[in-house]
């Protein structure tokens, strides 16, 4: 039986033909994404799988708004983009917390950066880092946690200036499995709370369906969309809906893609 749906919080996202083309080091044109049409909708979460150097990251990047399209055009709550979109939280798969702030210093960083109110934001702070198992450490530092334990108060950060976009590059690609397992619940857990609209850039197909309502299947570079399929799966997933025949339905066809597109082939 799915839990009961909270207020929609997130914003919508209009992607319309977007390309984008950039240098390399070397001064070599790179076309990186062609043409790339997608609709989401307030609260809804996104993956995104394809191949290495298909244009996932740089579509995340995109749609926040730190680089700029080649062509084409972005809308965030039918908005056009000019600069950083200031709804959305990023998480990267790296952590990059900062090791001289401790824990909770870490987590209130935005709302320092964005001069938002200190004493309302610190209580979410401190729900953020309960919610996540991380009670009690809120005065240790970076250096005295393990790797799951920063990447929980990395996505806390993220969450704590509560926006209506979080993108998330391969936030669990460097965690070991059973790690990685936990925060697949504990991420759903959290956006099922705060309903924000999530776009969750990954490589591996298994997570990709765990966790969304629509997986968005690109293909290699120039990176298009070769597929959007929908997961109808009931919330909340966990463990037990790997061996759903739904889950497994979409998986092998996610794979069936990949080995059309020549990404995959049998052994």
């Amino acid at each position: 039986m799915n839990a009961p749906q909270p207020s929609i919080r997130g914003v919508s996202i209009d992607v319309r033909g977007v390309t984008k083309r950039y240098k390399s080091a070397r001064g070599e044109p790179i076309q990186a994404l062609e043409l790339v049409d997608l609709d989401i909708a307030p609260g809804e979460f996104i993956s995104i799988v394809g191949p290495s150097g298909c244009g996932k990251s740089t579509l995340m990047m995109l749609v926040s708004g730190l680089i700029p399209v080649s062509s084409g055009e972005i809308r965030v709550d039918g908005k056009p983009i000019f600069g950083a979109v200031k709804q959305a939280g990023i998480v990267f798969q790296r952590d990059v917390l900062l090791d001289w702030r401790s824990v909770l210093d870490n987590v209130m960083l935005p709302v320092e950066i964005k001069k938002l109110d200190p004493k309302t934001h610190l209580v979410k702070a401190r729900q953020l880092l309960a919610s996540v198992g991380l009670a009690g450490f809120e005065d240790k530092y970076p250096g005295e946690l393990s790797g799951g334990m920063r990447q929980r108060a990395s996505i806390c950060r993220a969450l704590v200036q509560n926006p209506g976009l979080l993108l998330m590059d391969e936030p669990f690609g460097a965690l070991d499995a059973l790690t990685r397992e936990q925060m697949n619940v504990d991420l759903q857990r959290i956006w099922m709370q705060e309903r924000n609209t999530v776009v969750f850039i990954t490589h591996s197909i298994e997570e990709a369906v765990l966790l969304a309502d629509r997986v968005v299947v690109m293909s290699a570079r120039p990176g298009r969309i070769a597929d959007v399929l929908e997961i109808d799966m009931p919330r909340p997933r966990g463990s037990h809906s790997r061996s759903d025949p739904a889950f497994l339905h979409h998986v092998e066809k996610i794979r069936r893609h990949f080995m059309a597109l020549g990404i995959l082939s049998e052994a």
